[in-house]
Order: structure tokens, then C-alpha cells, then sequence
């Protein structure tokens, strides 16, 4: 593990960091942060299937952690931690842990109940054994209140990475983008029914709409349901599953974009939202989660749309308006750039993890 001093942070994430999620760009981006400022933390990836670990993947995790000082700061990943209460109550006496908590494990969609009450079970054990949990957004902590932490939760908000306001795609504003891991979380196919209820309004030829969902994606059953969705919707011309992307050629995704939307049921921050407003995009998202919190406002109001999660029928609503009224899209794209001066960056992050665990 190359430790050398006790001090130094121990991060411990997940074996596929490098896959694009939300946590893992957390992880990846908050450890850059420690090092431009001189402090460079300890990469501990661990591999398993996260969050349903196998007893091999719980053996790996706890001989990383025996061989971390006594008394060293460590940042579990939520994914990892949350996962492994047994692990976590073998060490947490003589180490400083803290778990950045990404979203509650019991709160991804699709689990049954059984699943769900065995994740929260184990999540609580964990929260409550650490020295300090790390949210990532307001709404998250809130619902930590009435948690038997040892502490009061700590916010560190993901940052936003440096780039460049980018040009309208096109002033119709048909160019939809859905930038998220197909999931039945991230609300995919309820985006497609919406756009099924709106054919009419949008219109189909190349002066239409086309909406581009990018991302991971690790749910087989529910990519082919998605697939079916768009087929029987008759929409196969105009959505198409891209898969993930990463550097210029997801760079170009956002150049092509007019709107991004995030049809989400639970979010506990969005960073995609942020990256979003980073190059002037407008965004329709669901409210009920942390969503809101992450698109902020300006002085002329809120730089995108907001709709209930799980609502087909609004969602088509919000699209239409966006594609029918012109002065709206104008109006969305000017707040969208002025938000984008008010983003910050990943050492205000990095700055509430070392005071965290200091």
C-alpha cells in the first residue's frame, strides 16, 4: 500500500473507479484536489461487487484496512463501507474512518424489500461505527438527522471541473441528451413514454427532436426494456442508446446538446447537472431529491425546469414547452450561462474532506 505516514489519507473506493459514475469521478476528482495541494492521498481500489459483496470481496477490504496505521484518517467509499459493517466494526476502533456516503444503498430503484431493509440495516451499522460521514449534498444530510451518528454529517458537494461555455446547439432546441447509467433509478424509460405522449408537438423529421442517452450501462434486463419501450413507442429514429463515453467524444455530446434531461427518481446531488451548466446548457430535472439543490438559481430564477419524479405526463409537458416557446429557451440558455459563473471547483470539496477527518 505504500503508507509512510499516519497522517496521510486513505482513500478506499471500489475496484472499477475508473468506470464513469458519479461517485467514482467524486472519488477520483476530491483525491486530484488533495494532491494539487500537496497532500496526496493513499488509491486503495478494492474489488467486489460492490454493494453486494462476497465473502472473498469482504476478506480483500479487511486486509486493506489492517494494513493502515493506527490511527490514520480513512475515507470509505459509501458503496464499499456501507456494505461491510462487519469490516467496518473490526477497525473502526483504532482508525479514523469516515464513509462519504454517495446514496443510501436502500435507496436505488427496483431493489425488493428484503434487499432494501438488509441495506439499510448494514448502512446504519456503518454510519453509526464511523467517525464522520461526508454527504454530498444538503438534501442528503438532512435525511441523516435522525441517524445515531457520532457526529453531525459533514456537506462536501461535488465541485465542477474546469471548461468552456459552449454555443447553442441549434434554436430549435431539439437536441436532447440523457447522460446517465440505465438504471431504473435514472428514469430512462419513463423519459421515452414521455416523449411518445409529444411526437405530435415535436414533429419527426430532421428538423425534429432526437434525444441521445449516454452512459453506462449495467442493468441488462433494463437496457432491453428501454429498447423495447423506444421500439413499440416507434421512436427508434430518434433515440439511440450510445453507451458510455469519456473525453472528446463525450465532449462533442455536449456540443450537440440543447437541453440536458434528467428524468431521475433519486439523486442525491447530480453532478452531470453542474457539467451541464459549466457549458450554458439548460436542464429539465425532477424535483424530490437533491436535483434542485445542485441546478441552483439565478437572479431571473432557476436555470432549467423542474417536474415531479415518475411523471410521464408532466415531463411531456415540460418538454413541450420547451420545444414550442422560443423566448423560454432563450430565457433558460441566459440564466444557464450566468449560473455557470457561480459553479465552484474541487478544492472546496477537497477542503471540507481534510477538515472532516482532521
Amino acid at each position: 500500500m505504500g503508507l509512510t505516514c499516519r497522517d496521510r489519507l486513505v482513500l478506499v473506493v471500489p475496484g472499477d473507479v475508473a468506470s464513469p459514475s458519479g461517485g467514482n469521478v467524486w472519488d477520483r476528482r476530491v483525491a486530484d484536489a488533495l494532491a494539487a495541494h500537496g497532500e496526496p492521498p493513499t488509491w486503495v481500489p478494492v474489488p467486489g461487487g460492490w454493494p453486494d459483496p462476497s465473502p472473498e470481496d469482504l476478506a480483500g477490504l479487511d486486509r486493506a484496512l489492517a494494513e493502515v496505521p493506527d490511527g490514520a484518517p480513512v475515507l470509505l467509499d459509501g458503496l464499499v463501507g456501507c456494505s461491510s459493517p462487519d469490516v467496518v466494526d473490526r477497525h473502526a476502533g483504532r482508525l479514523r474512518l469516515g464513509v462519504v456516503l454517495h446514496l443510501p444503498l436502500a435507496l436505488e430503484t427496483g431493489l425488493d424489500h428484503v434487499t432494501a431493509a438488509a441495506r439499510d440495516r448494514a448502512e446504519r451499522r456503518v454510519l453509526a461505527a464511523v467517525y464522520v460521514v461526508l454527504a454530498t449534498s444538503r438534501w442528503t444530510a438532512a435525511r441523516l438527522a435522525e441517524q445515531p451518528l457520532r457526529r453531525p454529517p459533514v456537506v462536501a458537494a461535488p465541485g465542477t471541473d474546469p471548461t468552456t461555455l459552449h454555443p447553442a446547439a441549434t434554436t430549435a432546441g431539439g437536441q436532447l441528451l440523457c447522460l446517465a447509467a440505465v438504471t431504473p433509478r435514472k428514469g430512462q424509460r419513463r423519459l421515452v413514454r414521455a416523449l411518445d405522449l409529444l411526437r405530435g408537438v415535436m414533429g419527426t423529421g430532421p428538423t425534429g427532436w432526437s434525444l441521445r442517452l449516454v452512459g453506462p450501462q449495467p442493468d441488462v434486463a433494463e437496457v432491453t426494456a428501454l429498447r423495447r419501450e423506444v421500439e413499440a413507442a416507434g421512436l427508434a429514429h430518434q433515440v439511440r442508446l450510445l453507451g458510455p463515453l469519456v473525453g472528446e467524444d463525450l465532449e462533442e455530446q455536449w456540443r450537440q446538446t440543447d437541453l440536458l434531461v434528467v428524468p431521475s427518481h433519486v439523486e442525491t446531488y447530480g453532478m452531470v447537472v453542474t457539467e451541464a451548466l459549466a457549458r450554458g446548457r439548460p436542464v429539465l430535472a425532477t424535483t424530490g431529491s437533491a436535483l434542485p439543490e445542485a441546478l441552483g438559481t439565478t437572479a431571473a430564477g432557476p436555470p432549467g425546469l423542474l417536474v415531479p419524479p415518475g411523471d410521464a405526463d408532466a415531463l411531456a409537458g415540460a418538454l413541450g414547452r420547451w420545444l414550442v416557446d422560443g423566448a423560454l429557451r432563450a430565457d433558460l440558455r441566459g440564466r444557464a450561462r450566468e449560473r455557470a459563473g457561480t459553479l465552484s471547483g474541487w478544492e472546496l470539496t477537497a477542503r471540507a474532506v481534510r477538515q472532516a477527518l482532521a
